[in-house]
């Protein structure tokens, strides 16, 4: 194949007529190659593609945004980048859609449900395939009510609301979900605590509004209930998943609180922070005061001693939510229309920070 070239050709940018002309091909049929909304011969579409390479060929997305086709783009929303949890959950979103020939676009939140409703947006302005909205949500009826308009209208718009990490809208929202047993989990560690002995357990951290934390709070509550050990208030204190919160707080209790014996940090970012608090106040851990996570992330290997935690398959559950909603391969055209939900589970992952509990419980 040859191209024919003009110094008139250099000062303009090749168009789908061009490709099709050096091809060899209908126009129609170099947009089925570069839309993949139809099968194409495999020699059809290598000569295509070989045509597009040699004239420089570059799609223009505006005009297929107008023209209504996929941008094939994966929005992300997250509420901060540089926090592991969503940080993990992203790079599952980027491999899969990567793997599917889509560009992952990732926003940032800050924690605010209206910055959340307005990428949903701006996402589907764009017509992305898919937006996959991370993390736990408010129990707001407004907020889940416009949540749920902007799923249906994307839906409407050939995309999907995807939410990885929250509970589902239903599915009238015509939107799809990723979940884990995050109840579960947190049974699980509060149950590995109770049976080394420990009744007064601290819970530390997580805002009090958001799904996670009522969610890991409820599952902490019912191990305690199953064994017979009453609930007390006092022992939880509620606020951010810091790393911060964990060590000012932790070092507040320390200080002047009630008496306990193990610490369950509402996520390994807490437990890094309560950690270095009870260092600071001479606390060993485990010897004299036991510490368990949530997440499995990095850090809690990183912890001397190693972090008790609960492991939460993170990249997968990003993988999983651009599956839901973007199929891989030549199909996606064809795909049908998908509004479950997908429950990955969670596993207790014993390390070195627990320990039967001294024989005298600290005043902490």
């Amino acid at each position: 194949m040859r191209r024919q070239s003009s110094a008139g050709d250099s000062r303009r940018r090749a168009t789908v007529t061009d490709v099709a002309r050096l091809a060899g091909v209908s126009t129609a049929t170099v947009s089925r190659v570069l839309n993949r909304n139809y099968p194409v011969a495999t020699a059809t579409r290598d000569r295509v593609e070989e045509a597009m390479r040699e004239l420089g060929y570059v799609v223009n997305a505006h005009a297929r945004a107008l023209a209504g086709v996929s941008g094939r783009t994966v929005g992300i929303i997250v509420n901060e980048v540089i926090d592991p949890f969503y940080a993990y959950i992203a790079r599952g979103v980027e491999r899969e859609a990567s793997a599917g020939g889509r560009l992952c676009l990732v926003c940032c939140t800050q924690g605010d449900p209206q910055r959340e409703l307005a990428f949903i947006e701006l996402m589907h302005e764009r017509r992305a395939d898919a937006v996959i909205v991370v993390g736990g949500s408010v129990a707001d009826r407004a907020y889940t009510a416009e949540l749920a308009r902007r799923a249906r209208d994307l839906d409407a718009g050939g995309s999907k609301l995807v939410l990885c990490g929250r509970p589902p809208l239903g599915e009238q929202a015509l939107s799809a979900a990723v979940e884990y047993d995050n109840e579960g989990g947190a049974f699980a560690i509060t149950d590995h605590l109770l049976t080394q002995g420990h009744e007064r357990i601290l819970y530390l951290g997580g805002p009090p509004a958001l799904s996670t934390t009522r969610d890991r709070l409820a599952g902490h509550r019912r191990a305690l209930e199953l064994r017979g050990v009453a609930h007390d208030p006092a022992l939880e204190q509620l606020g951010s998943f810091s790393r911060a919160f964990g060590r000012h707080r932790m070092a507040e209790l320390l200080a002047d609180g009630p008496p306990f014996t193990a610490v369950f940090a509402a996520n390994d970012i807490v437990a890094a922070g309560a950690a270095q608090a009870l260092e600071e106040a001479g606390i060993r851990v485990p010897q004299d005061m036991s510490l368990v996570g949530y997440d499995d992330i990095p850090v809690a290997q990183e912890l001397r001693p190693r972090l008790t935690t609960v492991h939460v398959p993170l990249e997968e559950m990003g993988r999983q939510a651009v599956r839901l909603a973007v199929p891989g391969g030549d199909e996606d055209d064809w795909r049908e229309p998908t509004t479950g939900t997908v429950r990955l589970g969670t596993h207790l992952v014993v390390r070195d920070s627990v320990a039967p509990p001294p024989s005298r419980a600290r005043r902490a």
